[in-house]
């Protein structure tokens, strides 16, 4: 039988038509985990645990009278402990369970409920227990700052019970507006690590404690030396190495940004070294370790929110900045 010429232009169009008709919808892809950045994480979460119990406790220790040393380094120790443990228990959901008008999270995990060992958290394609662990480690070190305002003032059970409330009444919800969902993540709220949930949320907390506390009762009355300037610099240097996990980890991959965030905190931190002890020398005429080391911390705290966002000249500014205000 003899073909029509005029249906041969047609005939692709046909088999087309036809492919079109059988074809399956695909099914959307299942998250695979991605191996380098679970390693990645799981080393910034050791580097973060790492800042409580060892660089936080031994710069405060540091910084206070030897009669009060042990308990000043108890009191970070210990932070760590309880603040795990609600963290584990209930206050990760409220920070990171379903939104519940924008103020807090559902209580959909509590004691890890529901979480398996290979569900898989979308950023960074890491394990969901893992970003549970990493932020387990911010939750701790926030509540942990607030005992260098109390120090000599408050009673060791206390502190341990406020640790519990305010990881669960504070630190909780104000993780869930920024980073689980809540009305400041809706408005465009920048913190790549945390300088409002961690820094700025301790900070004030420290400053209403200590003026509700006020001062300690031989203020003005006693020499209040520092017990031990070499556990401060210690514990400051401790701090910047785990700091590195804060900022860098908190991307939650092995990548490009990681690597910038990696940089730019050294660079603040060193600046705010040197900003610190150079304001120190012309304002006292003397440099000091230990104005250094706070120097330093200072520039760390002031790049935490910024660095993801920001390239190494900024990171400089900021570094002085925070070394400036610190100091002044």
């Amino acid at each position: 039988m003899k073909t029509k010429s005029w249906l041969l232009p047609l005939l692709p169009a046909l088999a087309f038509a036809e492919d079109v008709a059988t074809v399956v919808p695909a099914t959307p892809a299942v998250p695979t985990l991605n191996g380098a950045n679970t390693a990645f994480v799981l080393i910034a979460t050791a580097l973060v645990m790492l800042m409580t119990p060892a660089g936080l406790a031994l710069f405060y220790g540091g910084l206070t009278r030897s009669k009060n040393l042990l308990n000043t380094i108890g009191m970070s120790v210990m932070a760590y402990a309880v603040a795990s443990l609600v963290w584990i228990g209930w206050a990760y959901s409220l920070a990171f369970g379903k939104d519940v008008g924008s103020i807090i999270g559902a209580l959909d995990f509590p004691l890890l409920a529901g979480i398996s060992v290979n569900e898989i958290w979308a950023t960074g394609n890491i394990p969901t227990l893992l970003f549970v662990a990493f932020q387990m480690t911010f939750a701790a070190i926030a509540v942990a700052l607030i005992s260098g305002s109390v120090i000599e003032r408050i009673k060791f059970s206390t502190w341990l019970v406020f640790v519990a409330i305010w990881v669960t009444i504070v630190y909780a919800p104000i993780a869930h507006w920024v980073w689980g969902g809540g009305f400041l993540a809706t408005a465009g709220a920048l913190d790549f690590a945390g300088g409002t949930v961690v820094h700025i949320n301790a900070g004030v907390a420290g400053l209403v404690l200590a003026l509700m506390l006020g001062k300690r009762n031989d203020m003005g009355k006693a020499a209040m030396f520092p017990s031990s300037v070499t556990l401060t610099v210690l514990g400051g240097s401790l701090l910047w190495f785990g700091w590195f996990g804060f900022n860098a980890g908190s991307e939650l991959a092995a990548d490009g940004i990681a690597a910038s965030a990696f940089i730019v905190t050294n660079t603040a931190a060193a600046m705010g070294a040197l900003a610190w002890g150079v304001i120190e020398y012309f304002m006292f005429k003397k440099f000091t370790l230990v104005g250094a080391i706070s120097g330093a911390v200072a520039g760390l705290v002031a790049i935490t929110p910024a660095a993801g966002f920001v390239g190494v000249g900024a990171s400089i500014i900021i570094g002085a900045f925070g070394a400036i205000v610190g100091l002044v």
